[in-house]
């Protein structure tokens, strides 16, 4: 059987992997930031935060990744913030 892959509607491939105890996986994360699984950019696509407790966090993925997730809960070292690498120029595609 042949497997079809989503076509995502940003350039997720581009974004960097980095794992949660990983200096750059330290991060000040709050409500709206968007964010990507640092891990697996791919899987979740980009989230907005929603809210926090303690160190988690509920992402609204809206289906953008592979596995099309719309919410799920992270510890915060799992997050990267897009803003906080300046990453928003490689998801668009030319």
């Amino acid at each position: 059987m042949k497997q079809m892959r989503k076509k995502l509607p940003y350039r997720l491939d581009r974004l960097p992997v980095i794992y949660p105890y990983h200096r750059r996986a330290s991060n000040d994360l709050g409500l709206g930031d968007l964010v990507y699984y640092g891990p697996c950019p791919e899987f979740y696509g980009v989230g907005e935060i929603v809210s926090m407790v303690e160190s988690y966090c509920i992402v609204d993925f809206r289906g953008t990744g592979i596995l099309g997730i719309h919410k799920d809960a992270f510890d915060s070292r799992y997050l990267i913030p897009i803003h906080k690498l300046n990453l928003s120029h490689i998801l668009k595609d030319r």
